[in-house]
């Protein structure tokens, strides 16, 4: 599970990562924002399974993310203040935590947020899985060079990885190209079978990966040929998914 944090005071953002992290270590935290010009940025480019979301923010009120994106993800609201309830559970909350609260409270909440995604996961489980996947697969990427356009096919692309800001294609053939896409929206169009979001700034062809070796804190460090440009590690929350993936096990 992915999830946003939207907290603009430092103690109530560090305290609720602390309890997340502690009552569902599995979680992945993509991204904490601070006000809402922030949030909306990133959830215009990015998603999320999960949003914790403040509602009095640095620069204004939480209910204008709203106005200006789509937010598709759950929300679990959290404030000091009791009269945004009702507003609150018109837009897609599954919870409203009131400030302070402990962790018997969020763990209630994010029980109620995992009942909600099984019972709409299991709805589309009579869906063919490999329908699914070639609606959403990328076969092939255009490049440009010049005044000239040319393709590449995905099955020849080694790993994709950002570096200040800009994405690059690195091919089997040790050949690189920048590319207009974020990592974000390309794990969603990419072939699971094949790649995986390896790190942060990593997704990797399994084809390309020539070794996983175990590293300090319970990560794992990859070898890739052709040779990524900068050190990879598969982070200890990622290290049991990534080891299904490498078995061949899709979910």
């Amino acid at each position: 599970m992915k999830y946003l944090i939207v907290e603009d005071e430092r103690f109530a953002y560090e305290e609720l990562k602390r309890m997340v992290t502690k009552l569902r270590p599995d979680y992945l935290l993509e991204k904490h924002t601070k006000t809402v010009i922030d949030t909306i940025g990133f959830l215009k480019k990015s998603t999320v399974d999960l949003i914790l979301m403040d509602i009095r923010l640095a620069d204004g009120n939480c209910f204008e993310i709203f106005n200006h994106v789509e937010v598709v993800a759950p929300v679990i609201f959290t404030t000091a203040y009791d009269e945004h309830a009702i507003k609150a559970f018109k837009l897609n909350s599954i919870d409203y935590l009131l400030k302070p609260f402990d962790e018997c409270e969020l763990a209630a909440a994010l029980t109620k947020f995992e009942n909600f995604f099984h019972s709409h996961t299991s709805e589309n489980e009579s869906k063919n899985f490999e329908q699914i996947l070639s609606l959403k697969t990328k076969n092939r990427f255009l490049i440009s060079k010049g005044e000239n356009y040319h393709y590449i096919e995905t099955k020849d692309i080694a790993h994709f990885y950002s570096e200040d800001g800009v994405v690059f294609l690195h091919t089997f053939s040790d050949r690189r190209y920048i590319i207009n896409y974020t990592l974000d929206h390309l794990e969603q169009q990419l072939d699971r079978r094949l790649f995986f979001r390896v790190s942060r700034n990593c997704i990797g062809n399994v084809k390309a990966i020539e070794n996983a070796a175990k590293y300090f804190n319970s990560r794992l460090k990859l070898t890739f040929l052709p040779q990524c440009p900068h050190e990879v590690l598969v982070s200890r929350v990622r290290v049991p998914d990534f080891l299904k993936w490498m078995d061949g096990v899709v979910e």
